[in-house]
């Protein structure tokens, strides 16, 4: 282990582009880039666990030296084969860094190439946020297929509808934006959805209006998403444990979480690795039931909240929907649906919901409460704020 790694707290664009390019073909250090809007103390908290030689910045490169005390250590080098790095939060708030080699992350574009029928020349949009996998692998893609991205510093309907790009990647949440703006999606070679489930309703209607949508499924420790509407990429396999744990396998797994073997092999069960979210395999295609931590213990029954929330999403009165577990004196945990209507004249009720609900699932599962918002908290990654969520009162 020799090879220099680089903090980069750049904004997306050509400096992080060529950081990129130069850490995937070994020119580079490896990078492990760094949202450049972070607070200075979670900033500091990254780098602490980074410890890498150097921090890039849109000022220049200066070497890294910890301010606290508590770590004296930096510069520590990361393996020959490592090319991005990318921090995560753990369960426990302990941000955990993934480690990603420059073939398990070429492994991945090269199979999404394929899956989505890429013709040469064809040019990707990057509007998700560079510091997150998703957004990583929109300019991995570009640089395997030798194409320019068009790279924009955030997400905006007007400059996604005129840039001129073939492909695009991002969340359920601008997808619906999209929608909503009435853009024509048939001008879209492929969009590939992830970061959070996609309801029936939004998909349905985005492929009437000429989308050709391919949900994903997959993570950092994946190099970005591994599963396209239900089936895996090429060279990647995906399987259902004893414990109803997705487990995956195949060329886009990453090689651990930096300095931290242990946890490494916590997730690794031989060529496998154990994801914390629940599936099932039906008909050849893997579906997502949810998370191992958003299962919901309400009046001794389990119930897991993706199931319920993938039913509500169903509703026609529904145009996003997260369920959550909130405390409750009586129940342990009550259900709570968190529902953006589909129109604020036509706001579903609690009751509307439950019945709906227990037309396909148990009693147990149909919700108790229901909290209606205009747009639902987003995390920096476009992922729904579950935590967030789980806190009733007013936002």
């Amino acid at each position: 282990m020799d090879r220099r790694l680089h903090a980069v707290v750049l904004p997306p664009g050509p400096r992080l582009y060529e950081a990129l390019a130069t850490a995937l073909d070994g020119s580079g250090p490896a990078i492990c880039p760094l949202s450049p809007d972070l607070p200075a103390a979670a900033l500091d908290e990254l780098l602490n666990v980074l410890a890498p030689h150097a921090i890039e910045t849109e000022e220049g490169v200066r070497p890294y030296a910890p301010r606290s005390a508590c770590v004296p250590v930096a510069g520590i080098p990361a393996a020959d084969d490592t090319a991005v790095l990318i921090a995560t939060s753990g369960s426990t708030g302990t941000p955990k860094i993934v480690e990603l080699s420059a073939d398990a992350l070429r492994h991945s574009a090269t199979a999404t190439l394929d899956r989505i029928s890429a013709a040469p020349g064809d040019r990707w949009l990057c509007c998700l946020p560079t510091s997150h996998i998703a957004g990583i692998q929109v300019l991995v893609r570009s640089l395997v297929a030798g194409t320019e991205p068009v790279i924009l510093p955030r997400f905006d309907v007007p400059a996604v509808t005129s840039a001129e790009a073939v492909h695009i990647a991002m969340v359920p949440t601008q997808l619906r934006r999209l929608l909503d703006a009435g853009m024509d999606l048939s001008k879209i070679g492929a969009i590939v959805l992830g970061g959070a489930a996609a309801g029936r309703n939004l998909l349905d209607e985005a492929r009437r209006r000429g989308g050709r949508v391919f949900t994903t499924y997959g993570m950092s420790e994946t190099a970005g998403g591994c599963v396209y509407n239900g089936a895996p990429l090429n060279g990647m396999r995906a399987a259902i444990g004893d414990d109803g744990r997705i487990r995956l396998a195949g060329g886009s797994l990453f090689t651990g979480y930096r300095l931290r073997p242990q946890l490494t092999a916590s997730v690794r069960d031989g060529e496998w690795y154990v994801t914390q979210d629940l599936g099932a395999i039906e008909d050849g295609r893997l579906r997502v039931r949810g998370r191992v931590d958003d299962v919901i213990n309400t009046g001794g029954e389990k119930v897991v909240a993706g199931e319920v929330a993938a039913a509500l999403a169903r509703h026609p009165a529904v145009a996003d929907v997260v369920v959550v577990g909130r405390p409750d004196p009586e129940w342990g945990e009550r259900v709570t649906a968190v529902v953006v209507p589909a129109t604020a004249v036509a706001a579903p009720t609690l009751a509307d919901l439950r019945a709906w609900v227990r037309e396909t699932m148990p009693a147990h599962a149909a919700p108790h409460e229901l909290e209606l918002l205009e747009a639902l908290p987003l995390l920096p990654s476009g992922k729904p704020d579950r935590e967030e969520l789980r806190r009733p009162g007013p936002r």
